[in-house]
């Protein structure tokens, strides 16, 4: 055997290790990627799963000595009883009334103070954007009692307009439509301006179809947080009429024996809008939080 021959084997030899340690430092890369997302995703979904087994338990098991994760006798009277005990489903409409109302309000006020930050020119633009940006770091629970006086002092307690009269628009909106804005270059605008188009028709006709994620971004966030609300329409509403779904959950706390599992299955009730709403928007709503974090 030549010694080239010789060389060049053990080159092979040494290639084919090579790529056998980088092969199985990939699989264990990916085995343990896979195994952290296991764990993830366990963690997540385990109240959810447990909040369910436990809404569609019978009463008397909760209150047994031998507690089981799954129900040895599965009903869905729970949730039946939930709609007896307190007018749930008025609830449920109310709380879609105000999200809707409070959405479309931040998404529309957000978009249209984003396009004058970002395309429009005026004094003081920087100063103004700063302290719109500041008030984010305010607590929400510390102008609820001067928004309550507010909204006392105009007579709009018990009102659809003072549950969302606070809530109209949002600082984070208006950051998010701006960094989304800024990937855009400016020459659409002074293009568009040149050929006439006034600027309602180039927020309608082209700045809304380019922020489709990042409308469905905020969308979302909104239309959640409106939902999830709790301590605002708990200090404003005293009417049936008016009061939310977190409300009506916290109303099936009733001292017999069955509350624990009508509040869980009350939960669940509630639960099932906001699953379904980030399960079918989730991918717009993560290109939209991303949208802007590149300036190009």
């Amino acid at each position: 055997m030549q010694k080239g021959d010789f060389m060049q084997k053990v080159l092979e030899r040494e290639n084919i290790n090579i790529k056998r340690n980088k092969s199985f430092r990939f699989d264990l890369k990916k085995a343990l990627r896979m195994l952290l997302n296991i764990v993830v995703v366990t963690v997540v979904l385990f109240p959810i799963i447990y909040a369910f087994l436990m809404a569609i338990k019978d009463p008397s098991e909760i209150f047994t000595k031998d507690i089981s994760l799954l129900p040895q006798k599965p009903t869905l009277m729970n949730f039946v009883n939930v709609f007896k005990t307190a007018p749930i489903g008025r609830y449920i409409l109310n709380s879609i009334i105000v999200s809707v109302i409070i959405t479309f309000s931040q998404v529309f006020t957000a978009l249209l103070a984003a396009f004058a930050f970002h395309f429009l020119k005026f004094k003081g633009a920087s100063v103004l954007f700063a302290i719109i940006m500041s008030t984010m770091m305010i607590p929400g629970e510390a102008t609820i009692i001067s928004n309550f006086l507010m909204v006392s002092g105009w007579g709009l307690r018990d009102s659809f307009l003072g549950l969302v009269l606070p809530y109209l628009t949002t600082a984070m909106g208006i950051f998010l439509f701006r960094q989304s804005f800024r990937s855009f270059p400016k020459e659409i605008y002074e293009a568009a301006k040149i050929d006439g188009c006034s600027n309602f028709r180039f927020v309608l006709n082209i700045l809304i179809p380019l922020s489709r994620p990042t409308i469905a971004a905020l969308s979302v966030s909104s239309f959640l947080g409106s939902w999830n609300m709790y301590m605002w329409p708990l200090l404003i509403t005293g009417l049936d009429k008016y009061r939310t779904v977190q409300i009506g959950i916290s109303m099936l706390n009733a001292v017999d024996s069955q509350s624990m599992v009508l509040m869980i299955a009350g939960v669940v009730v509630c639960m099932i809008p906001s699953l379904m709403i980030f399960l079918f928007a989730q991918k717009n709503m993560i290109k939209g939080l991303t949208a802007g974090s590149v300036k190009g």
